[in-house]
Parts: C-alpha cells; sequence; structure tokens
C-alpha cells in the first residue's frame, strides 16, 4: 500500500489499493492529502493497539493507557472523517501494513513483555504524531485539516507525557 500511496502522491496513476476520489485528487497537489491518510491509519492503529493494551497488558497503567487511546482516537478520527467529508475525500478504514505487523507482534505477547513492548511502541508512535501534527498545524496549506492538526496537537502531547510517564514507571519496577 504504501508504493501504491507514494506512486499516487507523485501523480502517478492509483493502484487498486489506494482509492482517489475527487477531494483527494483536489488536494493532491499539497501535502495535506498525506498528511490527513497518515493521521487516519494512526489514529486507527491507536485505538487497535489501545484495545489490546486493555486486554493484555498486566499494569493497571497500560490497561487504562490503552482504554484512553481507544476513547481519544475515536473522538479524533470522527473529526478527521468529518474535515474529510467537506473535503469530498474518503480515509482509509484500515491500518496500514507497519501498523498491523506491530499489532500482529504485540498480540503474541502477555505479561510485563507486552507492557513493555506496547509502552515503547506509543512512545515512538506518539513522538512522531507529535512532529508530524506540529509541522502541518504551522505549514499546512489545507485550512480545516490544518485545523484539525492544530487541535488535535495538544491530545497528542498529553498522550506522550502519560506514555513518557508510565515507560519511566515500568522501567523502575523492571529493575
Amino acid at each position: 500500500m504504501a508504493c501504491a500511496l507514494s506512486a499516487a502522491l507523485n501523480g502517478q496513476t492509483a493502484t487498486r489499493d489506494v482509492h482517489l476520489d475527487r477531494g483527494a485528487r483536489k488536494m493532491m497537489k499539497s501535502s495535506d492529502i498525506a498528511f490527513a491518510i497518515h493521521a487516519a491509519q494512526g489514529g486507527l492503529a491507536e485505538m487497535k493497539l489501545g484495545r489490546l493494551a486493555a486486554e493484555r497488558g498486566s499494569s493497571p497503567d497500560v490497561k487504562a493507557f490503552g482504554q484512553h487511546m481507544v476513547d481519544d482516537h475515536t473522538q479524533a478520527n470522527e473529526r478527521l472523517k468529518a474535515v474529510a467529508h467537506t473535503e469530498g475525500m474518503t480515509l482509509p478504514t484500515d491500518v496500514n501494513g507497519q501498523q498491523q505487523a506491530m499489532y500482529d507482534r504485540l498480540s503474541k505477547l502477555s505479561g510485563a513483555e507486552f507492557d513493555l513492548s506496547y509502552v515503547k511502541g506509543m512512545v515512538v508512535d506518539h513522538k512522531e504524531h507529535v512532529k508530524e501534527f506540529g509541522k502541518e498545524a504551522e505549514r499546512g496549506t489545507d485550512e480545516e485539516i490544518k485545523a484539525f492538526a492544530s487541535q488535535t496537537l495538544p491530545l497528542l502531547q498529553d498522550h506522550l507525557d502519560r506514555i513518557q510517564s508510565i515507560q519511566v514507571n515500568i522501567s523502575n519496577r523492571s529493575k
């Protein structure tokens, strides 16, 4: 899918793996489409992984954080869907291959091993998301998507702060 998306973003013919509707084609002239697609898939991944953490986590903090991801990213993705609808754009409805691979790997773990791997992945993901949303909020060209990024950025920063705190607590317990 990444290759198809890359080809589509470079103005080449889209493959069957990426559906580019009228709004997506309109937005191809900017980086906003790539951001919206990545943000939607990132939110879906946070929800999917959050459900897994709420179910399989051994630490109450990990379980609670997982449920928090489900709740917050469900709301954020609904807001993004509304923006996409006004733009005439259809967002992805599933995670990408890399995100699915992370889910598959984590679904085979349990206990403290699950907690450590999940938390480490969430720290990395949220650092990346904070950076991407900050860039879109500052440099985006589509005003509605830019506003979505600006409004969501504090939430993602809060997630990053929380998961880093959980990471410290888990690391201290495992010593």
